[in-house]
Parts: C-alpha cells; structure tokens; sequence
C-alpha cells in the first residue's frame, strides 16, 4: 500500500482530516487549486491596473478549509470578477439588510458578529484563501446562513457589481496600515474610496472602522470628518468606544499586551443631496 496522500479535491471532499493539517497538492500546469472553488483572479485583465490597497497572501490550507471550500463555494462563495451586477436578496435568499466587510482575516470575528445577529447578512470579502476556507468551515458548523465570502478586489464589487443604496452597513476592521510614507497611497480609507462606497451605502447606513496603527486612525478621521456624505456618530466628535457587537481578536489582544491603542471610527451615511 503506499504511504502517499492522496490530496486531489475530490479525495479531500470525502476523507476525514486532521484538524489544522495543512495541505500541499501539486497540480498539473493550468489546473485550478479548488475546481469548484473561488479563483485565482476572477477579474483578470478585465480592468485597469491600479494601486491596490491589499497585497495578497500565499500560505497553507489545511484540509478542512479545502474541504469548505470545495463544498460551500458553489453555494455561499462569490467570485468577484466584475461582469454582473448582483441582487443581494437573491445572493441572500431574503431581503435582510446587508452588512459589507471588508478584509476578514480568518472569519473568526465575521462569524461571531452574524451568529450574533442573524437578521443582517454579512458579504465578507477578502484575497486570502485560508481565511476564506476558515469561515466557510466556521459558517457551516454554526448554522450561519446569513454569510456570504467574496473573494477578490472589494472595489471592483462596489464599483461594477453593486446598484446604489444596496448596502446597509461597511465594515473596515484593521486594514494594511501601509505604514512607510511612500506607501501611503495604498491605504483603503481615501476620499476617492469613500466616494465610491457612498453610492452604494443607503442613507443612515453606518461606516464602521477600527485599526491599531495611530497613525492610520487619524488619516481615517480626517478623511471621514471631511467627506460631505458621512457624519460623525459621536456627538462631539473624534473616536468611538469600541461597540459591543465588534468582537475583540486574537490579533486585537495581542496588540492590546503590547500597548497598542485600538480606535473605532463610526460615521453615518447622510441622506441623498437633492440635485
């Protein structure tokens, strides 16, 4: 018998895993890492080449986030390449409000947050596969089926996939800080970005943001502060306590034992301008 590990897709659909296994399949040239999975680059060369403000992370799946992967992309997955405008009641199967979060990590906190509240649906969107197995897996173990896992360049989806006023909520939690200074540009929270959301974000819908890196934070502020379509939820200003429905991380606390200073930022939608 041999001692190889069958890791094909189809072997890792059906036989039982150790948890946190990691997984090495070698793939013929051409062949995708899950068939029935999210893709590599579902936009191709279909839009410009811009500045991103994410840089994509390559690390190990283990076999039950391939497992996940494998079964629920075709059902809770969204590939976002841009040619289609999506319904999220369809997307959702209901007409619930939706809640977009961008950049989740490993889902642990998304998950939290719709078991929490099963009548908002969340569209979770980040680059990184492991996480987007890890909360396909987590989803499906707690019953969640208020989350949806997009995966690829957030602002593809707002800009060609979503209609305005889709959206009820937009969840930014500790993006890349892109600390050094020529780096900046790369930073998710712009005039530009917050434009754009703006179109999609129904009147009274809440921008929540919140990141360790000060520096950021204050950036957020300002640009927040200064947009004509958000106001500040905080009476007099500045930063927010972090609300109760925002989970605190792993990566939260460790940052937290090493003295780091987490700011929320929470700014409402404005209602539409007249013309």
């Amino acid at each position: 018998m041999s001692d190889s590990l069958n890791t094909t897709p189809e072997a890792l659909a059906s036989a039982p895993h150790v948890p946190g296994a990691s997984v090495r399949h070698t793939r013929a040239k051409g062949e995708p890492r899950f068939p029935d999975g999210p893709k590599a680059d579902p936009a191709g060369s279909h839009f410009e080449r811009r500045i991103r403000s994410f840089q994509p992370r390559r690390s190990r799946v283990t076999a039950g986030q391939a497992d996940a992967l494998q079964r629920l992309w075709p059902q809770w997955g969204l590939d976002i390449d841009g040619q289609r405008v999506i319904d999220p009641a369809e997307l959702f199967g209901n007409a619930n409000p939706v809640v977009l979060e961008i950049g989740f990590g490993m889902g642990e906190a998304t998950a939290r947050m719709a078991a929490a509240d099963p009548d908002t649906n969340i569209l979770a969107v980040d680059v990184h596969t492991p996480g987007q197995g890890n909360l396909l897996n987590l989803a499906d173990r707690d019953g969640l089926t208020n989350v949806r896992v997009g995966n690829g360049d957030a602002i593809i989806l707002l800009r060609e996939m979503l209609r305005p006023d889709a959206l009820d909520g937009l969840r930014v939690y500790f993006p890349d800080p892109w600390p050094k200074k020529r780096h900046h540009k790369r930073r998710l929270i712009q005039p530009e970005f917050l434009t754009l959301a703006a179109g999609r974000l129904r009147p009274g819908a809440i921008v929540h943001c919140a990141t360790d890196w000060e520096p950021y934070a204050e950036q957020m502020l300002e640009v927040l502060d200064a947009h004509p379509d958000f106001e500040n939820t905080q009476a007099g200003g500045g930063f927010a306590p972090r609300p109760e429905f925002r989970p605190l991380t792993r990566f939260e606390g460790q940052g937290l034992d090493k003295g780091h200073l987490v700011n929320d930022l929470l700014f409402r939608r404005v209602p539409h301008q007249s013309r």
